[in-house]
């Protein structure tokens, strides 16, 4: 007869192995998959069942079995496939993904069985990518340390076999250098009359390119000086797709600096004709979406006649965040302003902002050298 215990049962067979089993949370009988030949055994398998149950991580010992199984025979490669489908994702992360996917990941990776994926297979797929672009290295490591990772929840491996210390991350290679306010107005009277404002709203309200050209009149409260930001638009895949903007925190009122809003409002009455969901910055036909190109074309003219040829257009709305950060914004307000969602984004652009402070001992220092004189 097995002896009764706290937990589960143990009982000897006549062949001398012992046998395991308890009841589960399901109310249902289960038995180890093998029998053991030590009883110590027999009890430190109940002893991990007990442990999977008072930590709500348990399974069915037969469906754990069956996870084990299917992972032997699942390639990494099935497993990404879906992994990626099940995931809600914006069109270009999807498409970015993809990309990842099939050119740095699954032809070194792809055919072997998860359970066969270890942290020297890693490593060497890791050495192997190309060292002179050391963002595109560090996304490809990322999204598969996050796969594997969504494989050990699912019960298929257990543990991450990613373990490279800092490999997901990956230092600014181009240091950024903010247009300076003599430059903005170069570039802004450089731009054509319709484009100007877009300068302007980059710049000074930070704003990403792909908000300015959804912007329609509806979103423009000038009375109280502020835009609405609540759609974006992404160009993947040859399709030009209007949806939120990047991140949940992307969704914000943004204020109008007052020194823009005659010009804001000038603009509106000039080039944003057909109601209120009419586009503010629209292509040539006055319905569709400014396509990139088209602005680039006047842009890189006017920074050259600014003398920032290594100005991009994004670096406008770095140009904006520093501006911000330098009028003694927090944290938290840059962070609103500016769309984000977590602090290491909105905190490079506070520590852009420190170099003022060189600026504003020299200032202080010229009250001192007056007061005296």
């Amino acid at each position: 007869m097995p002896k009764r215990r706290a937990f589960g049962q143990i009982a000897k067979l006549p062949s001398g192995r012992y046998r395991a089993r308890y009841v589960g949370p399901d109310t249902v009988l289960h038995s180890a998959p093998t029998t053991f030949e030590s009883k110590i055994d027999a009890e430190m398998w109940l002893a991990a069942e007990h442990r999977l149950i008072a930590q709500d991580d348990w399974v069915t010992p037969k469906s754990r079995r069956s996870r084990v199984q299917e992972a032997r025979t699942s390639t990494l490669g099935e497993y990404a496939e879906r992994w990626l489908q099940q995931r809600e994702l914006k069109p270009r992360t999807r498409d970015h993904y993809r990309s990842l996917l099939e050119r740095h990941i699954l032809p070194e990776l792809g055919t072997v069985p998860l359970t066969r994926v270890t942290s020297e297979l890693v490593r060497e797929w890791y050495m192997q990518l190309d060292k002179s672009r050391p963002t595109l290295r560090a996304h490809a490591y990322g999204l598969l340390r996050t796969i594997l990772g969504t494989a050990v929840t699912d019960g298929k491996i257990s543990s991450n076999p990613c373990h490279i210390r800092g490999a997901g991350s990956t230092e600014r290679t181009k240091q950024i250098r903010p247009a300076t306010l003599t430059e903005l107005e170069t570039i802004t009277l450089a731009m054509p009359e319709k484009y100007r404002p877009m300068v302007l709203l980059s710049s000074w309200c930070a704003l990403r390119f792909g908000e300015l050209i959804e912007l329609r009149t509806k979103d423009i409260d000038l009375r109280d000086g502020v835009i609405h930001v609540r759609r974006g638009v992404v160009r993947t895949g040859g399709q030009v797709i209007v949806g939120t903007p990047k991140s949940a925190a992307g969704s914000r009122d943004v204020a109008i600096p007052p020194h823009l809003i005659p010009v804001v409002h000038d603009h509106i009455e000039r080039h944003a004709r057909g109601g209120r969901d009419a586009l503010l910055f629209p292509a040539a036909d006055g319905r569709s979406h400014l396509a990139p190109s088209t602005l680039y074309r006047v842009f890189y003219r006017a920074r050259e006649a600014a003398g920032r040829p290594d100005l991009r257009w994004h670096d406008l709305r770095h140009t904006g965040a520093v501006l911000a950060a330098q009028t003694g914004a927090t944290l938290a307000e840059l962070m609103a302003r500016l769309g984000h969602s977590t602090p290491q984004a909105a905190l490079r652009y506070q520590h852009a902002a420190q170099g003022r402070d060189a600026q504003i001992a020299q200032a202080l220092s010229r009250i001192a050298i007056a007061q005296s004189e």
